[in-house]
């Protein structure tokens, strides 16, 4: 973690969380497999990150008697998969807030220079009202969560936490540099990025494994 000097970045280590990303990496992990363990730690991570959602205190009547408990208040979270790797981790937070809603953002990446392009923005509105967290297995160079992020607040999005598997060092540096005020979520850093904007080493083409695509 040196270099990234940003109290809002916080790499989990919990046990599970790094047991199920040491399955994804391996190769003879098979697509259905890698699915499920991409929404298993997409959950894990949620309630991490998650923890913070503002409550509010509610009326309701057990088997016993009425009482005032703690409810999630507020608009409706926003979950926000840059696509497609993205969709990988959707059902993992659903699991944790069924009645969330769902945008999306799609991206490529320029093969040549590496930097990202749009090519679809839907967001959840009031996004401005959300509490949004923008999901993506890997974040290698950090241009694709950074766009995403900036085209999220062009839309009025200001409460914005990024949640991804494994990060880069090199990503991770220029989403927090670029937005600072954002919480990250990183499952696992990893060692740097090869020649081909790849993290090494990380576990391939997300893309690719869970979709079973080549």
């Amino acid at each position: 973690m040196e270099n990234i000097k940003n109290s809002n970045v916080f790499i989990l280590d919990h046990p599970l969380i790094q047991h199920k990303i040491s399955l994804l990496r391996d190769s003879n992990t098979g697509t259905n497999e890698f699915r499920k363990l991409i929404e298993e730690i997409a959950m894990l991570m949620g309630y991490e990150a998650l923890r913070d959602l503002p409550l509010k205190e509610v009326e309701i009547e057990t088997p016993i008697e009425k009482c005032v408990t703690p409810m999630i208040a507020g608009k409706k979270l926003a979950i926000v998969p840059i696509l497609r790797a993205g969709l990988g981790m959707v059902g993992g937070i659903l699991n944790l807030v069924p009645t969330a809603k769902v945008g999306h953002i799609g991206l490529y990446r320029d093969h040549e220079t590496h930097e990202p392009h749009e090519y679809y923005c839907k967001l959840p509105e009031p996004i401005d009202q959300r509490t949004i967290v923008v999901l993506d297995p890997m974040l290698a160079t950090g241009g694709s969560g950074a766009e995403a992020v900036d085209f999220i607040k062009q839309h009025g999005g200001k409460n914005i936490k990024f949640m991804c598997i494994i990060a880069a060092p090199e990503g991770l540096k220029r989403l927090s540099e670029a937005h600072p005020d954002i919480q990250i979520f990183v499952g696992h850093l990893d060692r740097c990025l090869n020649e081909d904007a790849y993290i090494c080493p990380g576990l391939g083409d997300a893309g690719d494994r869970i979709f079973g695509t080549k």
